[in-house]
């Protein structure tokens, strides 16, 4: 199948929707909160990576007992998975699927006509 056959199968709502206001904003603020987040998760991740590989005395300090800087820092970035994740559900409940059940709303309207 060709892209234009592809395309010109799709539901003309699907056009109407992205065009919507509504349909904008949810994209803006879903990418208001993965990119920053995605930014800020990655540039923490490597932190991580680049202080094992090139401050390895650092990460070798012990806190507690065996406990050192790289283990903790290495249970950090669990904490930090769980806790964005955490954060997107509370994010995506209260901002994002709102706008989303709105807009599902207009499709099956669409979709009846």
């Amino acid at each position: 199948m060709t892209d234009q056959e592809q395309a010109a199968r799709h539901d003309p709502i699907y056009d109407r929707l992205h065009a919507t206001p509504e349909f904008v904003e949810l994209r803006r603020r879903y990418r208001g909160f993965v990119f920053p987040a995605t930014v800020a998760f990655l540039s923490w991740y490597l932190l991580y990576v680049v202080l094992s590989n090139w401050a390895g005395d650092f990460m070798a300090t012990k806190v507690v007992g065996n406990i050192n800087v790289a283990l903790i820092f290495g249970l950090l970035q669990f904490v930090t998975t769980f806790g964005l994740a955490w954060m997107y559900a509370r994010f995506s409940s209260s901002k994002l699927d709102p706008l989303a059940r709105q807009l599902d709303a207009e499709y099956r309207k669409g979709d009846d006509a």
